[in-house]
């Protein structure tokens, strides 16, 4: 997988929303949202983070919490 050049300041950004949804996912489902509703934030957080995995401009960044909240 090939990207264009990304600059050191964009992959800080892409790993910052990366920890979003890996905060997101370790906090558990927030009170008053429906099963339903955290079974869906949970697969599309999930999804972003598997495609994140994927992406080949990393660094020296920990990808551990993006594995282990993707699983």
């Amino acid at each position: 997988m090939t990207t264009e050049a990304i600059t050191p300041e964009q992959i800080s950004k892409h790993y910052s929303a990366s920890m979003d949804s890996v905060n997101l996912i370790t906090a558990g489902k927030p009170e008053g949202m429906s099963a339903e509703d955290w079974a869906d934030c949970l697969s599309r957080n999930k999804e972003h983070l598997k495609i994140m995995l994927a992406k080949d401009y990393w660094t020296t960044e920990d990808l551990t919490p993006f594995q282990v909240a993707s699983a």
